[in-house]
């Protein structure tokens, strides 16, 4: 306890009331233990409030379920946005996991025995902490030269929401991650003319494999020797998109299985390649530099555009509020993350699902903390 203040004190304390923060919360209750969880929006999933309007997840909806509650069976295959901020609104009232919204946690410290999470409003005390705040927490703004000069509108991919507002104009994506590629796709049926600029190599993965969801061709796959991914996935993938070098797409030296195992996921195409090679989405190298009416890439062309969208990525943003000796090496259960009395859940994103990930890992560190 904190003398002489008004605090929360409680044996876990989970910062962050998304995906990952329920499936704690749901896997706690059902081990009997007592917890708090702080979030600083108004609702559960904020997130995924947020996210543009056409979202679906990329993985089936039966390896894509929180612990204990699968999703109905009359959703699709793959749940679209909406379907899924309904399912995690229901998933907290079932479970009667009630947050403390409005709370934003400003430092977390060793406090003796306890830890001392400092908040705008007031300190709390836990034994255990579990970070469950996401991977897109902080939108990642690279410096391009020439940015502040563009006349045209310019966003982060996380302020995007639907294609109308560009209706026939020439935008450009920056970006050919999982969310570039689906706003370009978004863009494109929608009627704008949208541009990706490829700034890397990419691996690229079709949703479904020859019928057969990645995601369950990447679990099958993951016993296999590394070597032997790397040498069949490139074939495969050849023979399911075609080659996509003269389209300006790329792939790493990387292979999939050590990316995916370095933080970046691949590409999952849900029609994206086929507009491209359709013309109805163009493809560009790297920007060179912005000019007041558009952009200049590293080959030497120069394109007219009208706005910017971009889809370069997000930071986690913990460690803001968790000191670098309090921070577990890895996302789940590790005897790092026991020792500390900290978890990290819902950071590691494989190719065979980041909600079934989180699920495992739910699971896992409730375990931990009731065993101990």
């Amino acid at each position: 306890m904190i003398a002489g203040e008004d605090h929360l004190d409680t044996n876990v304390a989970i910062i962050g009331a998304g995906p990952a923060g329920l499936a704690v919360a749901a896997c706690l209750k059902q081990a009997g233990v007592d917890f708090a969880i702080l979030e600083k929006a108004p609702e559960v999933a904020s997130s995924w409030r947020r996210h543009y309007r056409r979202l679906h997840l990329h993985t089936v909806k039966s390896f894509s379920a929180l612990p204990f509650v699968p999703f109905p069976k009359s959703h699709p295959r793959y749940v679209p946005r909406e379907k899924v901020v309904a399912y995690l609104d229901a998933y907290a009232r079932r479970f009667g996991i009630e947050p403390r919204f409005g709370v934003t946690v400003q430092s977390i410290r060793r406090d003796g025995e306890r830890f001392r999470i400092d908040t705008d409003a007031g300190p709390f005390g836990a034994r255990k902490i579990v970070i469950a705040t996401g991977n897109n927490a902080e939108p990642i703004v690279p410096s391009f030269a020439g940015l502040e000069t563009f006349g045209g509108k310019v966003l982060h991919s996380a302020a995007y929401t639907e294609a109308r507002p560009y209706v026939g104009q020439n935008v450009l994506v920056v970006g050919l991650g999982n969310t570039g590629a689906e706003i370009a796709l978004d863009l494109a049926e929608s009627g704008a003319n949208p541009t990706i600029s490829i700034r890397k190599g990419v691996h690229i993965v079709p949703r479904q494999l020859f019928g057969v969801p990645i995601q369950m061709v990447g679990i099958a796959s993951r016993p296999m020797p590394q070597a032997l991914n790397d040498w069949a996935f490139p074939k495969i993938l050849d023979l399911a998109l075609g080659r996509l070098e003269k389209y300006g797409i790329v792939r790493p030296r990387q292979g999939i299985l050590n990316q995916i195992d370095a933080g970046r996921i691949p590409t999952i195409d849900i029609g994206t390649v086929a507009a491209i090679k359709a013309g109805r989405i163009a493809t560009a190298p790297d920007i060179d530099r912005f000019t007041e009416d558009g952009a200049r890439f590293t080959d030497g062309r120069e394109r007219k555009f009208d706005a910017v969208i971009l889809a370069t990525g997000y930071r986690p943003g913990y460690g803001a509020i968790l000191p670098s000796e309090l921070t577990p090496r890895k996302s789940g259960v590790s005897a790092h993350a026991t020792r500390l009395g900290v978890y990290l859940v819902g950071f590691h994103n494989p190719v065979t699902g980041l909600l079934r990930e989180i699920g495992i890992e739910a699971r896992a560190v409730a375990r931990d903390i009731a065993g101990r």
